[in-house]
Formats: structure tokens, C-alpha cells, sequence
């Protein structure tokens, strides 16, 4: 009894701290598209693999490609972008937020795309 008490309590609050960090680190697809016509600057990552990107969901043009799995052992290569606004994407989100969390642990302004290539393609359909 004592511990559904505690738990009424605090996965409220628990809920809470974990959408705010979700929100702060992330970007819908209609951010995304305003920020590629308004921010020259932005760069897009892309952590699907190589074999993705020519997949049916494609690539959105002048993105940077490096598979999740490599992302880390691969950083250097992002390091001249430092001072930019990254983007990272995916098919779904899943990986792009993981990609975020490394990136933002390593001092870059990263963001994960909701939704991830899916509702970017989706988004298209309805333009």
C-alpha cells in the first residue's frame, strides 16, 4: 500500500522530466522543414545505415551519413559543425535519439527529428 503511494507520487513527476528533455532535445517534421528553408547553417545527420538511404524512404538532400553504430568511433568528423544546429535523423526517431544523447554529451546542439524519415516522407505527401 505504502509503495503505490510513493508511486502515484513520483511517476508523475518522473513522466514529466522525461517529456520535457524529449521536447528541449527534439524537433518535429514541420520544425524540421521551416529550419531547412530558414536556417542555411543547419546540418543533417542521418544514422541510418548507407544501404537505408537508397531504401524507399531515401535521403533528404546534403545530409551527412554515419550509421549509428559508428557515430562515436566517428565524431571527429562532426567536429567542425560544433557551433551549428544538428538535426539527426532516422526511419522512426529511435536511433536519431540515441545519436542525440551522444552528441549532446559530446558539447553539440543537437536535436532528433520526430518521427524520423517516415513522417518526413509522410509530410511530403500532404504538401
Amino acid at each position: 500500500m505504502y509503495l503505490r503511494k510513493i508511486l502515484y507520487v513520483i511517476l508523475p513527476f518522473m513522466l514529466t522530466i522525461s517529456c520535457a528533455q524529449q521536447s528541449e532535445n527534439s524537433i518535429t517534421i514541420e520544425q524540421l522543414n521551416n529550419e531547412i528553408t530558414s536556417d542555411s547553417n543547419l546540418v543533417i545527420l542521418d544514422v541510418r545505415t548507407p544501404a537505408e538511404l537508397t531504401g524507399s524512404l531515401g535521403k533528404i538532400e546534403g545530409v551527412i551519413n554515419i550509421p549509428i553504430q559508428d557515430l562515436e568511433s566517428r565524431i571527429d568528423e562532426l567536429e567542425k559543425y560544433k557551433d551549428r544546429n544538428i538535426a539527426v535523423i532516422c526511419r522512426t526517431g529511435r536511433r536519431s535519439a540515441i545519436g542525440t544523447d551522444i552528441l549532446i554529451k559530446k558539447g553539440f546542439k543537437a536535436r532528433n527529428v520526430l518521427g524520423g524519415m517516415t513522417e518526413f516522407r509522410q509530410s511530403e505527401k500532404g504538401k
